[in-house]
């Protein structure tokens, strides 16, 4: 029987050009991508721009993507990692 924290996406590391990588929690990325698909509202893909408010295209952008285009030549992107006890 596997574990399903094994597989649980509770800290990700967010890239940005130019910028030292950080480390957030779920709950923190949510934070940073709803100011990003408000922001960059014309950038999102057509999945997440049909959600249902900001809160929701941010969850289904961090759950469906590891990248937006914020403006030709940067990038944000974002994977979920596993941090040790």
């Amino acid at each position: 029987m596997s574990s399903t924290s094994m597989y649980s996406e509770d800290h990700f590391v967010l890239l940005m050009p130019g910028e030292a990588e950080r480390i957030l929690s779920a709950s923190e990325l949510t934070e940073q991508l709803k100011v990003w698909v408000v922001q960059y509202a014309d950038e999102l893909p057509l999945d997440v721009a049909s959600q249902q408010g900001a809160e929701a295209q941010a969850v289904a952008l961090r759950e469906g993507s590891c990248e937006l285009e914020l403006e030709p030549g940067r990038t944000a992107q974002w994977y979920a990692i596993r941090l040790e006890k």
